[in-house]
């Protein structure tokens, strides 16, 4: 598959009605129009890549709807060289607005199919992440702590602890949380022992994996 003047178009209308929908972060929205996501799919989806949609990906995972991957990016509110922590590769397309926000991304992903053909996609592409991991999201990534913001990009049944203790002060959590239907939750680190907690309204995201072994 090619990148053509077409599908640089319709990322041009979906950041259109990304707007439409409230997303103000002009980084973000540039990212949107940059990213070329029908690389990211599966080529029988390609025709559907500038839908505001979750489509199948690998091993029974999605890709992100596009209005949710700018949603949970915009109240990440990137500034450039952040350490960001990313719970959940999947298909790589959420990394690759995180980097094109200029953030350095440490990514974990905890199904080794997609772990294996994301890493081989970001070398193709030029994607550059700081560390891309095979491994338990849940456990965060303590020897890299503590990072400026971290996101979640698969429904969690709580708040794993370790994403919490491995945010700097000052530092944004966002995360989708429940069980069938997920409320997105924004926590700031305020002090060394105190959040706040903010929830945006009801999501839906597959399940995050925790290694039980």
């Amino acid at each position: 598959m090619k990148d053509t003047l077409k599908h640089r178009g319709m990322r041009n209308q979906l950041a259109q009605l990304l707007i439409e929908k409230g997303i103000t972060d002009a980084k973000v929205l540039d990212a949107i129009r940059d990213i070329p996501r029908h690389l990211f799919m599966d080529s029988s989806f390609e025709g559907h890549a500038y839908q505001d949609k979750a489509f199948p990906i690998a091993a029974n995972q999605t890709i992100s709807q596009p209005y949710t991957v700018a949603f949970q990016t915009q109240l990440l509110e990137l500034k450039p060289s952040m350490h960001v922590l990313e719970i959940g590769t999947g298909s790589g397309y959420q990394t690759a607005v995180l980097l094109k926000c200029r953030a350095k991304v440490f990514t974990i992903e905890r199904q080794l199919e997609l772990f294996k053909k994301t890493s081989l996609f970001f070398k193709k592409m030029g994607y550059r992440p700081k560390k891309t991991i095979f491994g338990d999201g849940y456990k965060g990534l303590p020897k890299d702590a503590p990072f400026d913001r971290i996101i979640v990009t698969a429904g969690a049944p709580e708040v794993p602890k370790a994403l919490l203790s491995q945010l700097k002060v000052g530092g944004r959590l966002v995360i989708p949380v429940g069980f069938e239907e997920q409320i997105m939750t924004l926590y700031v680190r305020t002090t060394e022992k105190e959040f706040t907690k903010e929830e945006f309204g009801s999501f839906k995201f597959v399940p995050l994996l925790e290694d039980k072994n």
